[in-house]
């Protein structure tokens, strides 16, 4: 898929995850879609490089928002402290 999908896909991951994570984000939609973003691409290249599965599969997708659950989470905590 490239870069340019996997970020592509990670800002509708963004968009996902916001609303599966139950609770109030006290963030703005741009700092959302980077985390997403960000959670599409560890998650992403994580799971391949574990061999959990291929690129292509919808697996991918599920690992991405939860990945960008956990940054959203993460992030939350962190700005929180």
């Amino acid at each position: 898929m490239g870069i340019l999908g996997t970020i592509l896909i990670g800002l509708l991951i963004g968009v996902v995850a916001r609303f599966l994570k139950p609770g109030d984000q006290p963030m703005g939609w741009i700092m959302t879609i980077l985390l997403g973003i960000g959670g599409s691409l560890v998650a992403t290249y994580g799971g391949q490089v574990l061999g959990i599965y291929r690129a292509g599969e919808a697996a991918g997708f599920i690992g991405a928002v939860i990945g960008a659950i956990v940054l959203l989470v993460i992030y939350g905590y962190l700005r929180k402290s």
